[in-house]
């Protein structure tokens, strides 16, 4: 079961060898885009064909045939776990680079970072003058249903309250006419 492990991507496919521990780029760590490595003779595998081979060692495992029809519940946990464990390590890496890179965009051209920063703020700033906006109506809509509702209430209260003559004139104006009796 565990020879699965290693083997347990997709047919023909190989597993990614392991990366020294240390940052990506630097020397014996394979950088994030072909030939950033400096070895461009070589088929040197990079973080982004590492993290999707382990993405895909992940999804195989939990697919496998070997894990769908074993019966050792732990022996399954522990090789699941052991693959969403180097995915994580390697998506770490990769964003180690990616962060690394922005370190040295900052420094060397600090004026792109503040136009990503400005860019960042002014799309903050509309996405939350619509929300206000989104609000607003919302807020309106409800204050004319709450002035509807209001109305409807004030109206029979507007009538003068009912005395016993009203209640008679009300209770007679809803009879039919008398005939009149002629002789």
């Amino acid at each position: 079961m565990s020879s699965s492990m290693g083997s347990g991507m997709f047919p023909g496919q190989q597993p990614p060898a392991p990366h020294p521990v240390g940052g990506p780029g630097g020397p014996g760590q394979p950088g994030l885009l072909p030939g950033a490595t400096g070895n461009r003779g070589q088929a040197a595998n990079t973080l982004v064909d590492d993290l999707e081979a382990s993405f895909e060692a992940c999804f195989s495992s939990l697919v496998s045939q070997d894990y769908v029809n074993g019966s050792d519940q732990e022996e399954i946990r522990t090789g699941v776990d052991q693959c969403i464990q180097k995915f994580l390590d390697i998506a770490r890496q990769t964003e180690c680079f990616f962060l690394q890179k922005r370190l040295q965009l900052s420094v060397q051209k600090p004026e792109q970072v503040i136009k990503e920063d400005v860019s960042e703020l002014r799309n903050e700033l509309q996405r939350k003058e619509l929300l206000v906006q989104k609000h607003l109506s919302k807020l309106h809509h409800w204050e004319q249903v709450l002035e509807d509702v209001s109305i409807q209430h004030r109206k029979p209260s507007d009538l003068p309250p009912p005395g016993p003559l009203a209640f008679l004139e009300q209770a007679s104006a809803s009879l039919p006419p008398a005939p009149l009796k002629q002789s």
